[in-house]
């Protein structure tokens, strides 16, 4: 029986690399797609600037995944940040939807990349798949980061993440700051912060590859949690103190991106996820905080 194939984009990320790990360990054959020339038989070399991947790396392929995308965590959002957001994202998905439309066999399912961004700041509401677009400047980036990719001959998926918690990624500055003996209530601390742990966000990827869902699908835990119990129980968990509050306007200083990434609520549930079945390992905030603060010392 042949080895399922993927290729993905954005590999040598904070996600990607746990998502390769698990493909690999799982059976998979992986294709990275690098931006430099290939150093051996599992990578292909491509440039999203140019729009240039050879289609044939593509073809057949039983999942193509893009994770590619400049970070949203690079603080203030100047205009060349903002430009390097929109564009890496713009030109990556293209390119990819172009090579797979090109490909004489088309992939078996597109899984994009895609953020909770999209619903903006809406205070203590609940939010799925079915409710409509917020405001602000990352619901207009995933707005069209998700209608590049839409343009897809194949099964497409649109994968709608919230904070990972894992070794790195955006968990990486709050654990930097508790470290320091600055574990800090943010802003009010009452809006919901839609996380999941890095495990099950790669769990929900495999899964996803093999499920019937198309479009937009949250991954998020399926407890909700506000901030300050985010940052209070990493504060517990390397036993430090969480003595500082961060008022609002302090974080007002930052611009739309202190406000959209730190103060902003959302509420967000994984509907579509569960209803397809698909179990998480970590329901809870503080097991997935638990597991991403230890997993490595285990």
């Amino acid at each position: 029986m042949a080895r399922r194939h993927a290729v993905i984009a954005g590999a040598s990320g904070f996600i990607g690399r746990a998502l390769v790990a698990e493909l690999l360990q799982s059976g998979w054959t992986v294709t990275r797609l690098v931006r430099r020339d290939a150093a051996g038989t599992d990578e292909v070399s491509w440039d999203p600037q140019s729009g240039t991947l050879d289609a044939a790396a593509l073809s057949g392929a039983d999942a193509v995944i893009n994770l590619s995308g400049a970070s949203i965590s690079r603080i203030p959002w100047t205009r060349s940040v903002r430009a390097s957001i929109v564009s890496s994202r713009h030109e990556a998905t293209t390119t990819l939807v172009t090579a797979i439309n090109a490909a004489k066999v088309a992939p078996r399912v597109f899984l994009s990349g895609s953020a909770v961004g999209i619903y903006g700041d809406r205070g203590d509401e609940a939010v799925d798949e079915k409710s409509a677009r917020g405001k602000g400047f990352l619901a207009d980036v995933v707005e069209t980061w998700e209608r590049d990719a839409s343009g897809a001959r194949c099964r497409t998926v649109l994968l709608r993440t919230g904070l990972v918690l894992g070794d790195g990624g955006a968990l990486a500055p709050l654990r930097l700051a508790t470290s320091l003996f600055a574990g800090a209530r943010v802003g009010t601390g009452r809006q919901w912060w839609p996380w999941i742990s890095l495990r099950d966000h790669v769990h929900a990827i495999v899964h996803l590859i093999d499920s019937k869902l198309v479009g937009p699908v949250n991954l998020v835990g399926p407890t909700p949690a506000r901030s300050e119990d985010v940052t209070r129980e990493l504060a517990r968990l390397m036993w430090r103190p969480h003595l500082f509050v961060i008022p609002a306007f302090a974080i007002g200083l930052l611009g739309a991106a202190g406000r959209e990434l730190l103060l902003w609520s959302q509420n967000v549930s994984p509907t579509a996820l569960e209803k397809d079945g698909f179990r998480f390992e970590h329901r809870k905030m503080p097991a997935g905080l638990r597991w991403a603060i230890w997993e490595k010392r285990r």
